[in-house]
């Protein structure tokens, strides 16, 4: 009798553990309480940025792996440098949401290199790889001063770099093992980019991954 009961009991609760189960898989997600998705322009067509709206999704297996050897795969510290300041998932979505509104002070940085590129980005981003940026990996100061100029908005006169209407960098590479955003990073301060004008988005793909975030093939 006793046994008949727990069995009873167990199928109850296995069956309102189902029932629980199935009406979660229903549940919407969204990115905050107030925001399902925000649109944004990625290669000059509209995309949309949401979360994958499968309850019981798992992280893409890229960024499943947790122990990568360090060095080079180290964790980042949380600060990277003075003035530099440190965003999240939401302020990311806010940055792309007005360049894609046609603000032309900022731009979002893929800083990975192109096979990581090609295996998704965040939609918007646009891929400058931290080679680039980085003298020791043969990049020669014309064309750094190119980039400077073309893409960031600096500008130079008699030898002198003027960042008074430089662009607002949003960067970010794999996640908080990755050290190519904050190479980037640590180039542009080399050269006198204004701290207060790099933004840094330490979790990166690993935690856009994770979060269920939109992306697109990277070229």
């Amino acid at each position: 009798m006793l046994k008949a009961k727990l069995v009873a009991v167990s199928m109850l609760a296995a069956g309102l553990t189902i029932s629980a189960n199935a009406f979660a898989a229903g549940k919407p997600v969204g990115i905050t309480p107030k925001m399902m998705d925000a649109e944004v322009v990625h290669d000059g067509k509209k995309v949309k940025i949401s979360r994958n709206q499968n309850n019981k999704n798992t992280v893409n297996p890229s960024f499943a792996k947790t122990s990568r050897p360090c060095p080079p795969f180290c964790i980042q510290p949380s600060t990277l440098a003075p003035g530099v300041e440190t965003i999240g998932e939401v302020e990311v979505i806010e940055y792309l949401k007005k360049m894609s509104a046609g603000d032309e002070t900022i731009l979002v940085i893929d800083s990975r290199t192109p096979d990581w590129v090609k295996k998704g980005t965040i939609p918007g981003a646009k891929n400058l790889p931290w080679t680039k940026l980085n003298p020791a990996k043969g990049a020669d100061p014309v064309s750094i001063m190119e980039i400077m100029e073309d893409e960031f908005g600096v500008t130079e006169s008699e030898g002198l770099l003027n960042f008074s209407k430089a662009k607002t960098l949003v960067l970010f590479c794999n996640g908080m093992w990755c050290g190519q955003s904050p190479n980037n990073i640590k180039n542009l301060l080399k050269f006198g980019y204004p701290a207060h004008k790099i933004k840094w988005y330490r979790g990166g793909m690993q935690d856009w991954e994770i979060l269920g975030l939109s992306t697109v093939p990277g070229k």
